[in-house]
C-alpha cells in the first residue's frame, strides 16, 4: 500500500514537472517570436537566466491558474454562459500579465493583446501535455476527467460500486437528438461513425431497432414522454392555448417547466432518473437531483436550477475553457466558409445562414457538447445510477444544412468521437456501466413551403380567409431548441416566433412545427368545428385542402365527428381513418392511429395541418425555414432509433409482456406491435427504459412526494409545486429484489454488466 501511495506521488511530480518545464520552453519560444513579449531585460540576458525567467513565468501563471481561475468563473457565473465563454481568453490573459509582474526584476512584459495570445497557447500546450501523461496511467487519467463535471459524492448509497467495479451496472442514456435510424445506419456503414459501427458489428455488442414517432415528432414531445412517460395534450413543437391566450413553445423554460408539470401529475411519477440520475442538457429534469443546462429549470430560481449550472463544472478549468473557446471560433469560421460555398455552387435547396446562425451552430456544437460530456464523464466517477444526456449538435446542422449534407456528415463524426470517449472512460469507473443510444426524432429533407410556393402557411390561410396577403412572403422563423438556449443563456426572453398577441381575436393564428402547421381562431371558444370555420371563411379548408403542398387537414365536425380532409374533396371521419387507402396512405403504417390520439387532445388546434410527402423521394415541404424538419408525418423524421447493449431485455418482449399482463385470462393477446413492426410511441420508449433500470437496480416505487407543503400519500397526485424535480423532487425507492428477466435469447448480464 505505501509503495502504491509513493508511485502515484512520484507519478505526479514527473508530470508536475513536465507540464511546468513544457510551458516554460513555450513561453521562450513565443517570447522569440511575438515583438510585443519580452522575458529579458532591456540590457539583454544570457541564455539561463531567461531560461529561468521562464521557468518563473510559467510556474507563476500555472498557479494562478489552479488557485484563482475556479474562484473567478464561480463569481462569473450570473454572467451570461455566451459572456462567459467569451471572457474566457481576457482572463486568461490578465492571468498571464498577473504571472509577469511576479518575475524578479520586472523581466517579463507583454502587451495586454499579445498576453491574451501567450495565455491561449499556454493553456493548451499545458492541456495536451498533461492529458498526454495522463493516458498512460489510468488513475491519472480518471482523476483529471472527473474534475470536469459538477458532482457531490456525499450520501452516496453503499451498493454502487468501487475499484472492484461490484454491484449492479449503471446506465447511461445519450440522446442524438434528430439523428434518424437510416441516418445512423447510413453513417456507420460509411465509416463516419466507428463507434457506433464497432457495437453493431460485435455480436456481443448492442442492437439497434427503429421506433415509431407520435404524430408530433419534435424534442418536446419525445423527450417529455421519454423522461416522463407522458406526452398527452402536447400536439406540437408550439401550440395555442385559447383560455390562457397564450403560445406554449416547447423550448421556451416557463412552458417546458409547464409540460413538466402536466406529464407528473398525468402519470404520478418523478421521472425516468428519480433514483440518483442525473439530467445533462435536456428540455427536461426527468425527476433527477442532478442537473445541468436543463431548460425546464431554468424557469425555477434557487441554487443548482438554472440552466447554466453546469457550466462551472467545465469553464473551472482554463486549458478546456480555452480549448473550448478556440474551437467555437473554428466552428463559426467553418460555418462562414460552408454557407458561403453553397452559395456559390447555387446548392438547393438552401436556407438563409447569416446573422447570428453561425454563433447559434458554434454553441450547439461546440459549447453544449463540450459542456454535457464534460458532465456526463463526472456522472460516470460519481457512479450515478441513471444519466440522460442529449447532444443536440447534429439536429441544429441539419435544419440548414440538410440531413444528408456534408456539413450533417462532419458533425456525426465529432459525435461518435465524444460516444468513444464516453465508452472509453466507462471502462475506467468504479462502477460497471450500460450504454444505451437513441434519438427522439429523425428529420425529412426538402424544400421549405414557402422556397417552394412563394407564400407561407400563413399567407395561404389568410388568402384563404379572405384576408389581406404581403405581396412577399416573408420568412417563417425556425423552431430550434439551439436557437432558444443561447438566448436563454444570452438571458434573453424566448420568443414565441409569432406576433399574436398583436393579431386582432378575429384573424388566425397560424403556428409552425416543421412540416406541421396549427391553426386557431382565439375568438372562438373551445375546438373551433368545420360548421363554424365555413360559416366565418367558406373558401379556407378547400383552399388547404386542395394545395398540392398539403398532405391532409384534421378538422372536427358537428355532424360527423372529426374528420381528416384531403386533396380533390377526400373526408374521412376519424373512426373510419386507414393506412392503405385514402389521404394518410403514402405516409405509411401508424398514421391513423397517431391522428387519432392527437384528436383526444385538449389543445388541439382548431385545424391541424401536415404537409405533403413524398415516398419516392422521402421530401417535405417544411413551415418554417428549415430544410430538414421534423414535427409532422412523413418520412425519416418519424422513425428515430434505439441502440441497447445485448445484455437487456428486448423491447419487443418488454411491449409483449406489457401485453399479456393487460388481458384478462381466457382473452386473446393482441399483437404487442401495430403493423409496421418497432416501438410505436416515445410512452413506449419510457417504458422499455424504465423496465431496464428496474432490471439492474429493482423496481422503482413513487413514495410520499418530499419538500412540497401538502405533499399527499403515494396514491394521491403529486401537487402542482412537486412536478419541478431536481434535489427536492418526488423520490422513488429501489425493491430489494431486481426483476426477473422477460423471455430471450440473450443472457442475463452478470454485475460487471457483461454477458455470460
Amino acid at each position: 500500500m505505501a509503495d502504491g501511495k509513493w508511485r502515484r506521488a512520484g507519478a505526479t511530480l514527473i508530470r508536475v514537472i513536465a507540464v511546468w518545464a513544457a510551458s516554460a520552453l513555450t513561453l521562450l519560444a513565443l517570447a522569440g517570436i511575438l515583438p510585443d513579449f519580452r522575458l529579458q531585460s532591456d540590457d539583454g540576458d544570457t541564455i539561463t537566466r531567461t531560461a529561468f525567467t521562464a521557468a518563473w513565468g510559467a510556474g507563476a501563471f500555472g498557479l494562478l491558474s489552479a488557485l484563482v481561475w475556479p474562484v473567478l468563473v464561480r463569481a462569473l457565473l450570473i454572467v451570461p454562459a455566451l459572456v462567459l465563454g467569451a471572457l474566457v481568453f481576457f482572463l486568461n490573459g490578465s492571468l498571464l500579465l498577473i504571472a509577469l509582474r511576479l518575475i524578479p526584476d520586472g523581466r517579463g512584459d507583454a502587451a495586454p493583446e499579445t498576453a491574451v495570445v501567450v495565455a491561449a497557447v499556454m493553456s493548451a500546450v499545458a492541456s495536451a501535455t498533461s492529458t498526454a501523461f495522463a493516458v498512460r496511467d489510468d488513475d491519472a487519467y480518471r482523476r483529471r476527467l472527473s474534475r470536469l463535471a459538477y458532482r457531490r459524492r456525499r450520501g452516496r448509497p453503499a451498493d454502487q460500486g468501487g475499484p472492484g467495479r461490484e454491484g449492479p451496472p449503471g446506465t447511461v442514456f445519450i440522446q442524438l437528438d434528430g439523428v434518424g435510424h437510416d441516418a445512423l445506419v447510413a453513417a456507420a456503414a460509411a465509416g463516419l461513425m466507428p463507434t457506433v459501427a464497432g457495437w453493431l458489428a460485435d455480436s456481443s455488442g448492442h442492437r439497434l431497432t427503429p421506433w415509431r414517432t407520435d404524430w408530433s415528432s419534435q424534442t418536446g414531445a419525445s423527450q417529455l414522454a421519454i423522461l416522463h412517460g407522458s406526452n398527452h395534450d402536447v400536439p406540437a413543437f408550439r401550440w395555442y392555448e385559447k383560455e390562457t391566450r397564450t403560445v406554449m413553445v416547447s423550448s421556451r423554460p416557463a412552458s417546458a417547466l409547464e409540460m413538466q408539470r402536466r406529464a407528473i401529475e398525468r402519470t404520478r411519477d418523478g421521472g425516468l432518473l428519480t433514483i440518483d440520475g442525473a439530467s445533462r442538457g435536456n428540455l427536461f429534469s426527468g425527476g433527477a437531483g442532478q442537473l445541468a443546462l436543463v431548460l425546464s429549470m431554468a424557469a425555477r430560481r434557487g441554487k443548482g436550477s438554472r440552466s447554466r449550472a453546469g457550466y462551472f463544472a467545465y469553464f473551472s478549468d482554463p486549458a478546456n475553457a480555452t480549448r473550448t473557446a478556440l474551437s467555437f471560433v473554428a466552428e463559426v469560421v467553418r460555418e462562414i466558409g460552408q454557407s458561403t460555398r453553397a452559395r456559390a455552387r447555387k446548392v438547393t435547396p438552401r436556407v438563409k445562414r447569416g446573422g447570428l446562425y453561425p454563433f447559434i451552430r458554434a454553441f450547439a456544437t461546440v459549447v453544449e457538447r463540450d459542456v454535457v460530456v464534460a458532465a456526463v464523464l463526472g456522472d460516470l466517477f460519481a457512479g450515478r445510477t441513471a444519466v440522460y444526456a442529449d447532444l443536440v449538435a447534429y439536429d441544429e446542422v441539419a435544419h440548414h444544412s440538410g440531413p444528408h449534407s456534408r456539413d450533417a456528415e462532419k458533425v456525426l463524426e465529432r459525435l461518435d468521437r465524444s460516444l468513444a470517449l464516453i465508452a472509453k472512460i466507462a471502462d475506467r469507473t468504479p462502477r460497471a456501466y450500460r450504454i444505451v443510444l437513441l434519438s427522439d426524432h429523425g428529420q425529412s429533407p426538402g424544400e421549405t413551403f414557402a422556397g417552394k410556393y412563394g407564400l407561407t402557411l400563413k399567407d395561404l390561410v389568410r388568402a384563404g380567409s379572405g384576408l389581406p396577403v404581403p405581396r412577399r412572403a416573408q420568412r417563417t422563423r425556425s423552431a430550434s431548441e439551439a436557437r432558444d438556449a443561447v438566448r436563454i443563456a444570452l438571458h434573453r426572453p424566448v420568443e414565441g416566433g409569432v406576433d399574436e398577441q398583436a393579431a386582432k381575436l378575429s384573424d388566425p393564428i397560424v403556428l409552425a412545427s416543421g412540416n406541421l402547421g396549427l391553426i386557431s381562431f382565439p375568438d372562438i371558444g373551445g375546438r373551433a368545428s368545420r360548421e363554424q370555420i365555413d360559416r366565418r371563411h367558406p373558401a379556407l379548408l378547400s383552399t388547404l385542402a386542395n394545395h398540392p403542398g398539403i398532405g391532409f387537414l384534421l378538422v372536427r365536425s358537428e355532424e360527423h365527428g372529426s374528420v381528416v380532409l384531403g386533396p380533390g374533396g377526400a373526408e374521412v371521419p376519424i373512426a373510419e381513418l386507414s393506412d392503405e387507402e385514402g389521404p394518410l396512405a403514402v405516409f405509411g403504417a401508424g398514421a391513423a392511429d397517431a391522428v387519432r390520439r392527437t384528436d383526444t387532445f385538449p389543445h388541439v388546434a382548431d385545424i391541424m395541418v401536415n404537409s405533403m410527402y413524398d415516398p419516392g423521394t422521402g421530401t417535405v415541404h417544411a413551415f418554417e425555414e428549415q430544410i430538414g424538419s421534423h414535427g409532422g408525418l412523413g418520412g425519416e423524421q418519424s422513425r428515430p432509433f434505439l441502440l441497447w447493449p445485448r445484455g437487456l431485455t428486448d423491447p419487443l418482449d418488454i411491449m409483449a409482456a406489457e401485453s399479456a399482463e393487460s388481458v384478462e385470462p381466457g382473452e386473446s393477446v393482441s399483437a404487442p406491435v401495430p403493423p409496421g413492426g418497432g416501438l410505436v410511441g416515445a410512452e413506449a420508449v419510457h417504458r422499455v427504459l424504465t423496465r431496464w433500470l428496474q432490471e439492474s437496480s429493482g423496481p422503482q416505487v413513487p413514495l410520499r412526494a418530499e419538500g412540497f407543503a401538502g405533499a399527499g400519500p403515494v396514491d394521491e397526485p403529486f401537487p402542482p409545486g412537486a412536478p419541478g424535480a431536481g434535489p427536492t423532487a418526488a423520490r422513488t425507492a429501489r425493491a430489494i429484489e431486481p426483476l426477473p428477466p422477460l423471455n430471450r435469447q440473450d443472457p442475463a448480464p452478470d454485475a460487471t454488466g457483461t454477458t455470460a
